[in-house]
Parts: structure tokens; C-alpha cells; sequence
């Protein structure tokens, strides 16, 4: 099928990591394909950060420990934040307002990548989506 460059939405990450059977059998299939790329976006981090800062998401060790030992587990790239991305995401419809997921779907639209994420509202914003 070819190499697809796979975005991982901040949920998608999450339940790969920890909750493995929330994820469809359709993600689970492209994650398996060891043609595509897996992508995390520096902003799912500081997402996943700031929750488990402010108690809303807790993680079996701390986010500096954890995180880098998860990506380089799962063999997940890092894509970190542009300033064409941050523009993007000010331009697209205002029918979904969540800063992290109008970053996500603005770097999917400038980089090519697909996101693999329940979330229909980031279709809507324009990105390609899978679930």
C-alpha cells in the first residue's frame, strides 16, 4: 500500500500507550503496517503534559520519564510546532474551537499527514482522518 504518514491524534496516543483495545481495528491495522510512519505532535505532549499537571490525567510516571520512553517504545516520530501551522490553525472554519485539535489539524493539512482520531469535528476542519 505504500508509506502513509499517520498522525496521532492526542487520544490515540494515549489509548495506544495505555488502553490499546479502545482503538478501532482500521487504526489498528495502519499502526501494525511497518511501512507507515507514526507521528506525535509536540502539541498532544504539552497537551498530555498540562493535564497530568493540573491532575486531570494521570500517567504511570511523570511526563518526562514517560513520554520519551512511550514514542521511542511505539517508534514514534516527534513533530514539533511550525509558525505555518499556528497561522493554519487561526484560518480554518470556527466550528470546532479547541486550540490543540485546530493545531492538529493544521499541521495534518500542511505536512501531509493523515490523523488517526475519533474526533469527526477535525474532518471537519479539513483534515484527513481516520478511525
Amino acid at each position: 500500500m505504500g508509506l502513509m504518514k499517520l498522525l496521532l491524534d492526542t487520544c490515540t496516543f494515549l489509548w495506544l500507550t495505555q488502553q490499546p483495545a479502545r482503538l478501532s481495528p482500521a487504526v489498528v491495522d495502519l499502526i501494525n503496517d511497518t511501512n507507515n510512519a507514526l507521528i506525535c505532535s509536540d502539541i498532544s505532549l504539552w497537551e498530555i503534559t498540562l493535564k497530568n499537571s493540573a491532575g486531570k490525567l494521570p500517567l504511570p510516571a511523570t511526563p518526562r520519564v514517560w513520554l520519551p520512553e512511550k514514542l521511542r517504545f511505539h517508534q514514534i516520530q516527534r513533530l514539533g510546532s511550525c509558525l505555518e501551522s499556528i497561522i493554519k490553525s487561526g484560518e480554518l472554519p470556527s466550528n470546532h474551537r479547541d486550540p490543540f485539535d485546530r493545531l492538529l489539524a493544521a499541521q495534518a493539512m500542511i505536512h501531509g499527514l493523515t490523523i488517526l482520531s475519533p474526533d469527526a469535528p477535525l474532518s471537519d476542519l479539513g483534515a484527513s482522518r481516520v478511525w
